[in-house]
């Protein structure tokens, strides 16, 4: 009778090949990116001590500016002057408004991501920029009325970057699909407007909703300021959205379009069931990319006298005991601008992570 005798399984070999080779196959893989990699270490040792010297270990971060004695950054100029980055001179005492909309905004986006309900999704679109408005403006359930002279900072330049955003998404959907559309007359107004504005500079299209569009109107009547400059880019943007949506419409296989036909849809109902989402999946990188270019654009709003983040900088700067401080306000304006755009990739990136089903 045969006997059998059962051995400890061993363990399946690892398939981590180890630090040492990652190194060697992307860094040190022959004599070119061994020098690369070595002058790149060396750029590095000699920029980032000093660097964090003069911004953490030598700055200054409380007191007084008589009592500045250290060579590094002086924060403590950001620190007195942090209302006003980030609120422009909106009322010290109304600032929970603006922070209330900021929380907001972050639950609205994350339940766009989340909430698999169109209807809900749909919902939460229309009511989300009348509550934004109430809060900022004011006038409305017994909230003190803000005038926007007063809006500024930060604030500012995340309202702006939002309106247009969101306000020239659909306009630009609509354009693409004049765009191509088969009907001469719409398709030629669609195309003659994409090229105007895109053969047009932002700040010219700024100036003229500043200054040329008030000559239109009769006596008595004047558009607010903001609200001119709101119209401006979101006809500006909506152009470049448009052409971001068309490159996407033409990826599209025309199987698709032959598809829908076989099912009995129409052009509205394939387009919004099959076709539109995914040419917009397909658009997504760009999408953000151009999102991405009217966020830093918004700094041009300064030409018509709005005070976003970084106009807040001159400002703040030419406060005669505040001289000298535009490098520590230009420094801390820069690292606002990467953290939102930054985190403004990263959720786009989590949102084609999120329709990726082509796998």
């Amino acid at each position: 009778m045969a006997v059998y005798t059962f051995k400890e399984a061993k363990a399946a070999p690892s398939t981590s090949r180890g630090v040492l080779f990652w190194l060697r196959e992307n860094l040190f893989s022959d004599i070119k990116n061994s020098v690369l990699t070595l002058l790149g270490i060396y750029i590095v040792y000699i920029m980032i001590p000093p660097l964090l010297d003069w911004m953490i270990f030598d700055a200054t971060w409380s007191g007084t500016q008589k009592e500045i004695v250290n060579s590094g950054a002086r924060w403590i100029f950001i620190i007195e002057k942090f209302d006003q980055f980030m609120y422009g001179f909106y009322p010290v005492a109304e600032h929970w408004r603006p922070n209330l909309v900021g929380l907001i905004s972050i639950a609205f986006l994350l339940s766009l991501k989340f909430i698999p309900n169109i209807k809900v999704k749909l919902g939460l679109m229309l009511i989300y920029p009348f509550v934004c408005f109430v809060l900022i403006s004011g006038g409305w359930f017994g909230l003190e009325e803000v005038p926007t002279e007063k809006w500024g900072g930060l604030m500012l330049t995340i309202l702006v970057a939002a309106v247009g955003i969101i306000a020239s998404f659909p306009i630009g959907i609509v354009l693409a699909l004049g765009r191509q559309s088969e009907m001469p007359i719409l398709k030629t107004l669609c195309v003659g407007f994409i090229e105007f504005i895109r053969g047009v500079p932002l700040i010219t299209i700024l100036f003229m909703a500043s200054v040329v569009l008030p000559l239109f109107f009769s006596d008595g009547i004047d558009f607010d300021k903001l609200l001119r400059a709101l119209i401006g880019i979101t006809l500006f943007q909506s152009a470049y959205i448009a052409e971001v949506i068309r490159g996407g419409l033409q990826a599209i296989p025309k199987g698709q379009y032959e598809a829908a036909e076989s099912l009995g849809l129409g052009y509205w109902q394939g387009m919004l069931l099959i076709i539109l989402p995914q040419a917009l999946k397909i658009s997504i990188p760009n999408l953000v990319g151009s999102f991405i270019s009217l966020f830093k654009d918004t700094t041009l709003v300064l030409i018509i006298g709005l005070f976003d983040v970084l106009a807040m900088v001159t400002l703040t700067t030419s406060d005669a005991l505040w001289l000298g401080y535009e490098i520590e306000g230009y420094v801390f304006v820069t690292m606002i601008y990467w953290v939102c755009c930054f985190s403004m990739s990263q959720y786009s990136k989590s949102v084609e992570r999120k329709y990726h089903t082509e796998h």
